[in-house]
């Protein structure tokens, strides 16, 4: 029964995860190292960044502007996030589960010709 009961209290406050995908200014696909990384890009078909994380997409958008843990194409080109294209997936219970999230979506939108930048 004690068992049960820390198993319970833990379940409950365990870590939850997100994934997020934020709209790129269209500008950074101009960068060699970012256009190398996506050889199939359209023009006009958007430019994204994907992450994962414990916080809310929200707050991790602001910590990207902020400078704080960010990738510098977030925090530079970032422009809103797209909870139309990740917020069915969320909260996802598990890291390893929202990495492969986060990869899928990846692959989703350069297979559509959008220029994605993931890890």
């Amino acid at each position: 029964m004690l068992f049960w009961r820390r198993q319970s209290f833990y379940n409950r406050f365990m870590a939850k995860y997100f994934v997020y995908v934020i709209e790129l200014d269209p500008k950074v696909a101009d960068l060699r190292k970012f256009r190398a990384k996506n050889p199939q890009y359209i023009k006009g078909n958007g430019c994204f960044y994907i992450g994962q994380s414990t916080r809310a997409p929200k707050l991790r958008l602001e910590q990207h502007k902020e400078g704080y843990k960010s990738n510098k194409y977030a925090k530079y080109y970032g422009e809103k996030l797209r909870p139309d294209i990740y917020d069915k997936y969320n909260p996802i219970p598990t890291r390893k589960d929202a990495l492969s999230i986060e990869e899928y979506l990846g692959k989703k939108l350069k297979s559509k010709g959008a220029a994605v930048w993931y890890n």
